[in-house]
Protein backbone atom coordinates (compact mmCIF):
# COMPACT_ATOMS: atom_id res chain seq x y z
CA UNK A 1 0.00 0.00 0.00
CA UNK A 2 1.37 3.42 -0.99
CA UNK A 3 2.22 5.93 1.73
CA UNK A 4 -0.20 8.85 1.76
CA UNK A 5 2.38 11.65 1.87
CA UNK A 6 -0.20 14.33 2.62
CA UNK A 7 -2.55 12.42 4.92
CA UNK A 8 -4.35 14.87 7.20
CA UNK A 9 -3.22 17.96 5.29
CA UNK A 10 -5.94 20.44 4.30
CA UNK A 11 -5.35 22.45 1.13
CA UNK A 12 -7.35 25.50 0.04
CA UNK A 13 -7.64 26.04 -3.72
CA UNK A 14 -8.51 29.70 -4.30
CA UNK A 15 -10.28 30.21 -7.64
CA UNK A 16 -13.15 31.93 -9.42
CA UNK A 17 -14.65 31.88 -12.91
CA UNK A 18 -12.02 31.64 -15.62
CA UNK A 19 -9.52 29.39 -13.82
CA UNK A 20 -7.48 27.35 -16.31
CA UNK A 21 -9.30 24.06 -15.92
CA UNK A 22 -6.31 21.73 -16.20
CA UNK A 23 -4.33 23.87 -13.70
CA UNK A 24 -6.94 23.28 -11.01
CA UNK A 25 -8.17 19.78 -11.83
CA UNK A 26 -4.83 17.99 -12.34
CA UNK A 27 -2.92 19.41 -9.33
CA UNK A 28 -6.03 18.80 -7.19
CA UNK A 29 -6.15 15.19 -8.36
CA UNK A 30 -2.45 14.80 -7.44
CA UNK A 31 -3.07 16.29 -4.00
CA UNK A 32 -6.12 14.08 -3.40
CA UNK A 33 -4.18 11.00 -4.54
CA UNK A 34 -1.43 11.89 -2.05
CA UNK A 35 -4.00 11.92 0.76
CA UNK A 36 -4.68 15.66 1.12
CA UNK A 37 -8.14 17.04 1.72
CA UNK A 38 -8.72 19.76 -0.86
CA UNK A 39 -11.38 22.47 -0.78
CA UNK A 40 -12.22 24.95 -3.53
CA UNK A 41 -12.55 28.39 -1.94
CA UNK A 42 -14.15 31.12 -4.04
CA UNK A 43 -15.75 34.55 -3.84
CA UNK A 44 -18.69 32.79 -5.50
CA UNK A 45 -20.95 30.65 -3.33
CA UNK A 46 -22.07 27.79 -5.57
CA UNK A 47 -20.08 26.90 -8.70
CA UNK A 48 -17.26 28.34 -10.76
CA UNK A 49 -16.57 27.78 -14.43
CA UNK A 50 -13.22 26.79 -15.86
CA UNK A 51 -11.47 27.89 -19.02
CA UNK A 52 -10.19 25.20 -21.40
CA UNK A 53 -7.34 26.94 -23.24
CA UNK A 54 -9.56 28.83 -25.76
CA UNK A 55 -13.16 28.37 -24.59
CA UNK A 56 -15.28 28.00 -21.49
CA UNK A 57 -14.91 24.68 -19.73
CA UNK A 58 -16.67 22.77 -16.98
CA UNK A 59 -18.26 24.02 -13.80
CA UNK A 60 -16.95 22.82 -10.47
CA UNK A 61 -18.51 23.03 -7.03
CA UNK A 62 -17.31 25.62 -4.55
CA UNK A 63 -16.65 23.87 -1.25
CA UNK A 64 -16.24 26.95 0.95
CA UNK A 65 -17.30 30.50 0.04
CA UNK A 66 -14.40 32.93 0.57
CA UNK A 67 -16.43 34.91 3.12
CA UNK A 68 -16.45 31.77 5.35
CA UNK A 69 -12.83 30.69 4.76
CA UNK A 70 -9.83 31.47 6.95
CA UNK A 71 -6.21 30.48 6.47
CA UNK A 72 -6.23 28.93 9.96
CA UNK A 73 -8.51 26.19 8.58
CA UNK A 74 -5.83 25.04 6.11
CA UNK A 75 -2.25 23.83 5.98
CA UNK A 76 -1.46 24.99 2.43
CA UNK A 77 -2.77 27.00 -0.54
CA UNK A 78 -2.98 26.28 -4.29
CA UNK A 79 -3.40 29.16 -6.76
CA UNK A 80 -4.34 27.92 -10.24
CA UNK A 81 -3.85 30.22 -13.19
CA UNK A 82 -5.74 31.19 -16.27
CA UNK A 83 -5.74 34.86 -17.23
CA UNK A 84 -9.28 35.63 -16.06
CA UNK A 85 -9.19 33.91 -12.65
CA UNK A 86 -6.22 35.63 -10.93
CA UNK A 87 -7.03 38.95 -12.62
CA UNK A 88 -10.47 38.87 -10.96
CA UNK A 89 -9.10 37.62 -7.62
CA UNK A 90 -6.47 40.35 -7.31
CA UNK A 91 -9.27 42.93 -7.44
CA UNK A 92 -11.09 41.38 -4.45
CA UNK A 93 -9.56 42.57 -1.16
CA UNK A 94 -10.77 39.48 0.74
CA UNK A 95 -9.05 37.18 -1.77
CA UNK A 96 -5.81 39.17 -1.54
CA UNK A 97 -6.00 39.08 2.27
CA UNK A 98 -6.61 35.31 2.16
CA UNK A 99 -3.44 34.80 0.08
CA UNK A 100 -1.41 37.16 2.27
CA UNK A 101 -2.47 35.32 5.41
CA UNK A 102 -0.84 32.07 4.20
CA UNK A 103 2.48 33.85 3.71
CA UNK A 104 2.20 35.63 7.05
CA UNK A 105 1.56 32.29 8.76
CA UNK A 106 4.54 30.76 6.90
CA UNK A 107 2.30 28.13 5.28
CA UNK A 108 3.25 26.63 1.91
CA UNK A 109 1.76 28.12 -1.27
CA UNK A 110 1.73 26.70 -4.82
CA UNK A 111 1.04 28.94 -7.84
CA UNK A 112 0.99 28.11 -11.54
CA UNK A 113 0.81 30.19 -14.72
CA UNK A 114 -0.91 33.53 -13.91
CA UNK A 115 -1.53 32.47 -10.29
CA UNK A 116 1.36 34.62 -8.97
CA UNK A 117 -0.63 37.78 -9.80
CA UNK A 118 -2.43 37.41 -6.46
CA UNK A 119 0.94 36.95 -4.73
CA UNK A 120 2.10 40.24 -6.25
CA UNK A 121 -1.12 41.97 -5.17
CA UNK A 122 -0.72 40.55 -1.64
CA UNK A 123 2.76 42.14 -1.45
CA UNK A 124 4.44 38.75 -1.03
CA UNK A 125 6.64 38.48 -4.16
CA UNK A 126 9.56 40.62 -2.95
CA UNK A 127 12.77 38.67 -2.46
CA UNK A 128 11.35 35.42 -3.82
CA UNK A 129 12.55 33.35 -6.78
CA UNK A 130 9.42 32.69 -8.89
CA UNK A 131 8.43 31.36 -12.28
CA UNK A 132 5.14 31.98 -14.08
CA UNK A 133 3.59 32.43 -17.48
CA UNK A 134 6.12 34.65 -19.34
CA UNK A 135 3.77 37.67 -19.51
CA UNK A 136 4.05 38.07 -15.69
CA UNK A 137 7.85 38.44 -15.84
CA UNK A 138 7.80 42.26 -15.66
CA UNK A 139 5.06 42.34 -12.99
CA UNK A 140 7.04 39.95 -10.79
CA UNK A 141 10.34 41.80 -11.31
CA UNK A 142 8.63 45.12 -10.53
CA UNK A 143 7.27 43.54 -7.34
CA UNK A 144 10.83 42.64 -6.28
CA UNK A 145 10.89 38.97 -7.26
CA UNK A 146 13.61 37.17 -9.18
CA UNK A 147 11.74 35.76 -12.20
CA UNK A 148 13.17 32.62 -13.81
CA UNK A 149 12.08 30.54 -16.80
CA UNK A 150 12.07 27.03 -15.33
CA UNK A 151 9.36 24.32 -15.18
CA UNK A 152 9.15 24.42 -11.39
CA UNK A 153 10.80 26.63 -8.77
CA UNK A 154 10.76 26.09 -5.01
CA UNK A 155 11.81 29.02 -2.83
CA UNK A 156 11.21 28.54 0.89
CA UNK A 157 7.42 28.05 1.26
CA UNK A 158 6.54 28.85 -2.37
CA UNK A 159 6.45 26.50 -5.34
CA UNK A 160 5.69 28.00 -8.74
CA UNK A 161 5.36 26.78 -12.29
CA UNK A 162 4.93 28.26 -15.78
CA UNK A 163 2.17 26.49 -17.71
CA UNK A 164 0.00 23.41 -18.19
CA UNK A 165 2.87 21.42 -19.75
CA UNK A 166 4.70 21.73 -16.41
CA UNK A 167 1.87 20.24 -14.32
CA UNK A 168 3.55 16.85 -13.67
CA UNK A 169 6.70 18.55 -12.30
CA UNK A 170 4.59 21.19 -10.52
CA UNK A 171 2.45 18.57 -8.80
CA UNK A 172 5.53 16.64 -7.64
CA UNK A 173 7.18 19.80 -6.31
CA UNK A 174 3.95 20.90 -4.62
CA UNK A 175 3.45 17.56 -2.87
CA UNK A 176 7.10 17.52 -1.76
CA UNK A 177 6.90 21.07 -0.38
CA UNK A 178 3.52 20.57 1.30
CA UNK A 179 4.67 17.33 2.95
CA UNK A 180 7.86 18.93 4.30
CA UNK A 181 6.44 22.28 5.39
CA UNK A 182 3.09 21.31 6.86
CA UNK A 183 4.52 19.31 9.72
CA UNK A 184 1.56 16.96 9.47
CA UNK A 185 2.84 14.47 6.91
CA UNK A 186 2.62 10.84 7.95
CA UNK A 187 5.99 9.15 8.14
CA UNK A 188 6.46 5.82 6.32
CA UNK A 189 6.61 2.77 8.56
CA UNK A 190 10.12 1.38 9.11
Amino acid sequence: MAVQELEGIKVAILATDGFEQVELVEPRKALDNAGARTSVVSPKDDKIRGWKFTEWGDEIKVDIPLKEAHAEQFDALLLPGGVINPDKLRMIPEAVDFVRSFFQADKPVAAICHGPWTIVEAGQARGKRITSWPSLKTDLKNAGAEWVDEPVVIDRNLVSSRKPDDIPQFSKGMIDLFSKKSGKARQPAA
